[in-house]
């Protein structure tokens, strides 16, 4: 009797074993939506359970160990998911550790501290960031200059830079909505902040703002930019102590030796740039491919994910993940980089070959990483002021939506020694 109990037990045992192990969340083709499942990998990390990035596995799939916990969330947000048995879970790790396969397994630990740099007077079109951290239902904080500048930054593992013009030039917007009310707004809320802190123009404030941004990267910290807060983030940097506003912005006229004058030694990204010095031009410098010079139709307006091998290039591997490699492009303020301006010491991780520009950029700045991402809403091709919000629910596959979330999660990497 004794020995059929043992038999019995045993058999239970080995069959919870075998089929009910670990959950795979794929990440290519069959997943329903994409972007709500990196909210599912931040959801788990919340509560201290490991979660495995099997990187260029199923399009980057997840792999956690078996929780009906896990389960009941994945099926209440619609993210399609696969309950595995060890046998199988063996067999994934056995084909990932293959030498010869592109593939390697990224220990994910904890779910990172999101803060995002934004105004008060941001307007619901502004930001595709703040939209899909909502729409996955990863948690952020926002800030802005008064929290920088009161050193709150280090309470945070990872910075998004909301579409700010850190030239202090209000985004170049005069010439066509200076009357607008928004626009009133911003600049009242920019002179309010800076006359709090003691500066006299805007720009001052901002490249200080700018500074301990520096200083949050340089210390370790992950910053993430789009559209115009990448290009004026470097350019602010390059003309510290220089006057590159016209009147209509700080009320007296910027440097005319402003551009000889420019130091790109500080700066994470560009090198060389020429500064957009017409006030009314909705333009910074010509580190912007802009519209008149790309000829491209919407159709056929692509940029391409480099292939970085997984087993020696992981980080850059973290950050490409994706269902798709050639991924539509969009446009914005700074829709796209010039590549002869970028930095030698830049990783290009997405480009359009053909036009001569780079999409997808990250660097190293003393502890920590940057990634600059041109262009503002993946999927509003010609985003108009204006607009209503993109809706994400319509697009849960996005594949350039995907990249913004890769860079999420990318904090949460246990660091590891790159192979030699």
């Amino acid at each position: 009797m004794k020995t059929k109990l043992f038999l019995a037990i045993l058999i239970l045992f080995n069959g919870y074993c075998t089929w009910a192990s670990k959950i795979l969340i794929p990440m290519d083709n069959t997943q329903k939506d994409h972007l709500k499942a990196y909210g599912i990998a931040y959801w788990i990390l919340s509560f201290d359970q490991e979660v495995e990035w099997l990187l260029n596995y199923k399009g980057g799939s997840f792999m956690v160990e078996s929780n009906p916990k896990f389960e009941k969330e994945c099926l209440l947000r619609g993210v399609s998911y696969q309950k595995i048995s060890d046998a199988l879970a063996l067999g994934i790790y056995t084909e990932i550790a293959n030498p010869s396969v592109n593939m390697e397994v990224v220990k994910l630990l904890k779910a990172p501290k999101v803060a995002v740099y934004s105004p008060k007077s941001k307007q619901p079109w502004d930001d595709a960031v703040t939209l899909v951290l909502t729409y996955a239902e990863i948690p952020y904080v926002t800030i802005f200059d008064d929290d920088v500048l009161e050193g709150k930054l280090p309470l945070y593992d990872w910075l998004h830079l909301h579409h700010e013009d850190f030239t202090g030039q209000y985004g170049k917007f005069w010439n066509g909505y200076h009357q607008a009310d928004w626009y009133k707004e911003q600049v009242k809320e920019a002179e309010s902040i800076a006359a709090k802190h003691g500066f006299k123009k805007v720009s001052e404030l901002k490249l200080a703002v700018v500074k301990k941004i520096r200083d949050f990267t340089l210390g370790g910290g992950f910053l993430f930019a789009m559209c115009s807060a990448t290009d004026s983030y470097d350019i602010a940097l390059a003309a510290d102590g220089i006057d590159i506003c016209e009147s209509m912005y700080d009320g007296d006229g910027m440097d005319g030796n402003a551009q000889s004058k420019l130091n790109y030694e500080h700066t994470f990204a560009f090198k060389n740039f020429q500064l957009e010095m017409n006030p009314y031009a909705y333009e910074y410098s010509n580190i912007d491919m802009q519209y008149q010079e790309r000829m491209v139709s919407e159709t056929n307006d692509l940029f391409v994910l480099f292939d970085f091998s997984a087993k020696f290039d992981i980080v850059p591997s973290m950050l490409c993940q994706n269902h798709e490699k050639a991924i539509k492009g969009f446009m914005g303020q700074t829709t796209a980089f010039r590549k002869s301006l970028i930095r030698n010491d830049v990783l290009i991780m997405g480009q359009n070959q053909s036009l001569g520009e780079a999409k997808y950029i990250h660097g190293t700045m003393g502890k920590g990483t940057w990634t600059f991402y041109g262009g503002h809403d993946p999927e509003d091709y010609q985003h108009i002021v204006g607009e209503p919000p993109t809706e994400l629910s319509l697009y849960p596959n996005s594949p350039g939506y995907r990249l913004i979330l890769n860079n999420i999660l990318f904090p949460s990497a246990k660091k590891k020694k790159q192979k030699t």
